[in-house]
């Protein structure tokens, strides 16, 4: 779903949902953290909390759906913002052995904690990096004639067979070598040198499961498997593994499930939450009734207000489109195990939620306010910033302390 459409929302019956008595408090945290990153939690102006025992359960939950096909993991984009190295181990010691990632400089960061391990690299081949891929014993994902034809000349001049991935384009016109064009060198490539370890292509539309382009594409990828036998396929995405079997191939490649975003959209979530953001309480202020908050003053104060001021901004990664106004509600927040709107617009390092309906007592300077997580669903953040939760994931920024829960 590319940039869902935002809900609407009135200001007034959620206040008046914030209020209630009955709602529980947040659960302590279930474990001690195993590591951590960044700046120590008491100077860091937010907190990210990646589960990685709730990552390996989805990546054996998801395995386990998929058997006898073999599930990879995609660790892209610093492990979805999670940590790649954090990430990598933690699905390594749970049985993954292969891994995707988009760049060499990622394929790098990988390999210093997956010493055996396969590793896909699936922007490819960049013009003059063959020997790099050799050096650390990656695998390009081939997506052209031209990158074939180079990579065919290093392995013939150095004798490497590391392997590679030959990446066939069935409907998505992205990256990929045309159907036409793999049906022809499936000859060569099945009694050459090419070092072919993976054959691959990209769904389109497996977020929809009745999208037609499902079937098409996997009728098409199935003819071009018969034409490599003894050469693994892959299809499925992670929204993929939840299509009928025939997509799932020899191995599947999720990412964003692993890391508890939902395949299955329009539908319960079957993935554990990973992630939890909490930014820190660095001011709270009275605010009279009309006075605004704010950057442009879009955010107008109905009563006197209490406002908590806290350490967090679109430079951390937490999108200015989930800001608050007159017209919209933004982002909500947890404080003191009630949720609470924020006011007015999201700024560079420091939002503001409005507490007032909190007893006075609560929400105090150094307190944490939960951004995502403790019942804030990701995929639900992304579309209330008119996207998805993949690219909030993604962002996520590197000025929060981390903390590492144990894997179970």
């Amino acid at each position: 779903m590319d940039a869902p459409a935002r809900r609407g929302y009135d200001r007034s019956a959620m206040a008046e949902a914030e209020t209630d008595p009955a709602a529980e408090p947040i659960a302590p945290e279930p474990t001690k953290p195993v590591a951590t990153a960044g700046p120590p939690a008491a100077e860091a102006g937010a907190i990210l909390t990646i589960d990685l025992a709730a990552l390996t359960a989805n990546w054996r939950m998801l395995a386990s759906r998929v058997t006898p096909s073999e599930c990879g993991a995609v660790v892209k984009a610093d492990g979805y913002g999670c940590g790649i190295a954090p990430v990598s181990a933690a699905l390594a010691r749970a049985g993954c052995r292969t891994f995707f990632v988009a760049d060499l400089a990622e394929a790098r960061a990988a390999r210093g904690v997956l010493p055996d391990q396969a590793i896909y690299v699936l922007n490819g081949l960049m013009p003059g990096t063959a020997p790099a891929f050799a050096e650390i014993g990656a695998r390009p994902v081939i997506g052209s004639l031209v990158e074939l034809a180079e990579w065919d000349a290093f392995c013939a001049a150095s004798g490497w067979r590391g392997g590679a991935a030959l990446h066939v384009d069935t409907g998505m016109n992205r990256l990929g070598i045309s159907p036409e064009e793999a049906v022809a060198l499936a000859p060569r490539v099945r009694t050459g040198n090419h070092g072919i370890t993976l054959l691959m292509s990209h769904l389109v539309a497996a977020q929809t499961p009745e999208h037609p382009l499902n079937a098409t594409q996997i009728a098409l990828f199935r003819e071009l498997r018969a034409h490599y036998r003894g050469i693994a396929s892959s299809l499925a995405n992670s929204s993929g593994i939840f299509l009928p079997s025939g997509a799932h191939g020899d191995l599947v490649r999720p990412g964003a499930a692993l890391y508890g975003i939902n395949p299955t959209p329009g539908r319960p979530n079957p993935m554990r939450p990973v992630v939890r953001l909490q930014a820190r309480i660095v001011h709270v202020r009275t605010v009279p009734r009309g006075a605004t908050v704010g950057y442009d003053a879009t955010w107008t104060a109905r009563r006197p207000s209490r406002i908590a001021v806290a350490a967090l901004g679109y430079a951390d990664g937490f999108p200015r489109a989930l800001s608050a106004s007159d017209e919209r509600p933004g982002a909500e927040a947890i404080v003191a195990g009630r949720r609470c709107p924020l006011a007015g617009r999201i700024s560079m390092d420091l939002l503001a939620i409005d507490i007032t309906r909190l007893p006075d007592d609560v929400g105090r300077r150094g307190d944490l306010a939960t951004l995502i997580g403790d019942g804030i669903d990701l995929d639900r953040v992304g579309e209330s910033a008119g996207t998805i939760g993949y690219e909030v994931l993604a962002r996520l920024g590197r000025r929060y302390h981390r903390a590492y829960l144990g894997e179970a």
